[in-house]
């Protein structure tokens, strides 16, 4: 099948540094190819100026995050057959938005690295070590067990109309996070986090337009998660407390 790869382009250290679309028409096109594949042909036969990030491959990474036809996805997930039903037609591919564009399809992604970092994505616990590990139910494991498949690809993040007008927003991806461990048995920091997330530029921001679970590769329903926490601040959802750990 034939494609007409288009790509939004951007060089800072261009003669004249506008963004513009450039097309590249590709044949031979696989129906299970993937958008990923299409940009590795332009950058390594076509166009080796075109400038992206990617890593893994196969949906782990998160690198690869990117808008394919207007929508957030990884271009190493989304297959041809997807995106063109015939055997001829486009597809556009940009960078995420609400990210300063350093070139072509790479986004500066340290102001979300910022937010995830503001809310303690680490486990605390101050108790003695047991002498094994500490343990869990899996009734317990599971209040937070989806908070865990996150890979920071900021898909979510860079798809909320709240943090496109307010970069200052925590966003989704740092709540997701957070999430994580204020409803981990285990962990004793929960009250902290929440005090965290209370403020004026974090949860509170969500206006539950559902942009971030749509976005998120993985599936997590990250706005139920947010919900979570803001029942957990308004005192109508309970966190877990070190007391409740199995085997205590």
């Amino acid at each position: 099948m034939e494609v007409l790869l288009r790509v939004r382009r951007y060089d800072p250290e261009a003669t004249n540094p506008k963004p513009y679309w450039a097309e590249y028409t590709l044949n031979d096109v696989k129906r299970t190819d993937r958008v990923l594949d299409l940009l590795h042909h332009v950058k390594w036969y076509l166009d080796g100026t075109l400038t992206m990030r990617r890593s893994c491959a196969h949906g782990i990474c998160g690198s690869d995050a990117m808008r394919i036809n207007g929508v957030n996805m990884l271009a190493c997930k989304v297959l041809v057959k997807d995106l063109v039903k015939g055997e001829k037609g486009r597809i556009e591919v940009a960078p995420i938005l609400g990210l300063h564009v350093i070139k072509d399809l790479v986004v500066d992604m340290e102001p979300f690295f910022d937010h995830y970092r503001s809310v303690m994505p680490y486990f605390v616990n101050d108790t003695e070590p047991p002498t094994a590990e500490r343990m869990q139910t899996a009734e317990q494991r599971a209040i937070f067990d989806e908070g865990t498949k996150c890979i920071l690809c900021a898909a979510c993040t860079t798809s909320c109309p709240s943090f496109w007008a307010n970069d200052s927003y925590v966003g989704p991806a740092a709540i997701v996070q957070a999430h994580r461990f204020i409803f981990d048995s285990r962990d004793m920091a929960g009250n902290d986090r929440l005090a965290i997330l209370s403020e004026e530029n974090a949860v509170w921001r969500c206006r539950t337009i559902f942009n971030c679970t749509s976005a998120c590769p993985r599936e997590i329903p990250v706005t139920r998660l947010i919900a979570d926490v803001k029942k957990a601040i308004a005192g109508t959802m309970e966190i877990p407390s070190t007391a409740a750990v199995a085997g205590d």
